[in-house]
């Protein structure tokens, strides 16, 4: 945390900092996460257990892999989605890098090509999952399954058009 001296807005005097940590996750003053712990978490700890399956495992089947791959990895990727949901191409790619190598255990197909290996394990790309659970939150909000007011997050379309009534309002 970087400290600048107190300084004085009228009669209050403040202190400015350049960055806030708050259960883990450090904001800093252009809302990047690039030092937040918790955005380093998920592909560095996705890397750590998709090499010990590399290390412990001799069966590299499909089904082997992707059981693994899918109770012990993802949810460390996907953890925390709606709230640290990448911005930029290169966070993506990162994230996107752990399922690749990922595919790359199953044998027979390591040497595909990446958007093959996906169609054939029947995986969805991680920026694609990131989107419905994207729907799915806003279908909870709008439909009060969450406890959440959805006229915090939402506008509905008040211009009297065909169709239901929680149309948003773009």
């Amino acid at each position: 945390m970087k400290l600048v001296p107190f300084e004085s807005l009228g009669p209050v005097s403040y202190l400015v900092v350049s960055e806030e940590r708050d259960h883990g996750v450090i904001m800093s003053e252009d809302l990047k996460w690039k030092n937040s712990v918790l955005w380093q978490l998920g592909p560095k700890q996705g890397n750590k257990i998709l090499g010990m399956i590399k290390r412990n495992f001799t069966d590299r089947s499909e089904e082997t892999i992707m059981s693994l791959y899918k109770s012990l990895v993802r949810p460390h990727l996907e953890f925390c989605t709606p709230v640290r949901s990448p911005h930029l191409v290169k966070d993506s790619k990162l994230i996107e890098g752990v399922q690749c190598r990922a595919t790359k255990l199953v044998q027979g197909i390591e040497h595909w090509k990446y958007e093959n290996r996906l169609t054939y394990l029947r995986l969805p790309r991680l920026d694609m999952r990131r989107v419905r659970c994207d729907l799915i939150d806003t279908f909870k909000i709008m439909n009060s399954i969450y406890d959440v007011h959805s006229e915090l997050y939402f506008n509905l379309d008040e211009g009297g058009r065909r169709g239901h009534e929680k149309k948003l309002f773009k």
